[in-house]
C-alpha cells in the first residue's frame, strides 16, 4: 500500500531510488492553483545524506521495507562487531560503517535492535541512553559535589568523555548515545 502525500510525518521510513529514507521534517503547503505540496527533509538510511524533496498530492509514495530485529552484542575482533539473535543462536557480523555511533556505546552483552532493508543490515539502534562503568577518572575529593566543574573520565568501551568531580572509578554512569554527554550517575 502507498502513502499519499499527507502520510508524510516525522519519523515515517519510505523507499526512494532503491533507498529507505526516514523523514526528519515535513510541511504542508497550500498553493493557489498547483494545488497542495508536501515539503520533507529526508535522511537516506544508507549513506546517511541528507536531502530535500516536495511531494504533490497526485505522488503515490513506497513504505520502506525495514525490519527490525532484537540482536545481543558479542564482541568486537577488529574486522567488525559480532551480534547474536538470542532465539535462533545464530551469529552476525556487521562492519563499522553499519554500526556506526552505536559502536562506541556496545558493551559485551547489550540488546541492540538492528535494521534491516531487503535482507541487509542498514543500522544498529541502541536507545538514547546507556550505563556504563567508569574505569578511569580523577579520584573525587571529598566535598567535590559541583556539577558544573568537569573532568576526563575513560568508560568500559573505551569511551572518554567529561563527567563532574563527584564521579570515582567504579562509578557507572549514565551517558546520552546522541550526543555521548554525561547525564547521571546510577543511583
Amino acid at each position: 500500500m502507498a502513502y499519499g502525500h499527507t502520510d508524510l510525518r516525522k519519523g515515517v521510513m519510505i523507499e526512494l531510488d532503491g533507498a529507505p529514507h526516514q523523514v526528519l521534517e515535513s510541511s504542508h503547503m497550500a498553493t493557489g492553483r498547483g494545488g497542495a505540496v508536501m515539503r520533507t527533509k529526508l535522511k537516506n538510511l544508507i549513506s546517511g545524506a541528507v536531502t530535500d524533496r516536495s511531494f504533490r498530492t497526485s505522488d503515490k509514495i513506497q513504505p520502506a521495507d525495514i525490519t527490525n530485529v532484537n540482536l545481543q552484542y558479542l564482541y568486537n575482533d577488529g574486522s567488525g562487531f559480532h551480534f547474536m539473535n538470542p532465539s535462533t543462536y545464530e551469529q552476525e557480523q556487521l562492519d563499522r560503517a553499519v554500526v556506526g555511533e552505536a559502536g562506541k556505546y556496545l558493551k559485551e552483552g547489550a540488546k541492540a535492535v538492528v535494521m534491516y532493508f531487503n535482507n541487509r543490515p542498514i543500522g544498529v539502534d541502541i536507545g538514547n541512553n546507556v550505563y556504563l562503568a567508569v574505569t578511569n577518572t580523577e579520584p573525587g575529593v571529598k566535598g567535590d559535589t559541583a556539577t558544573t566543574a568537569l573532568k576526563p573520565a575513560k568508560l568500559e568501551t573505551g569511551l572518554e568523555l567529561m563527567v563532574p568531580l563527584f564521579i570515582n572509578e567504579g562509578d557507572v554512569i549514565k551517558v546520552d548515545t546522541r550526543d555521548g554527554r554525561y547525564l547521571e550517575r546510577q543511583k
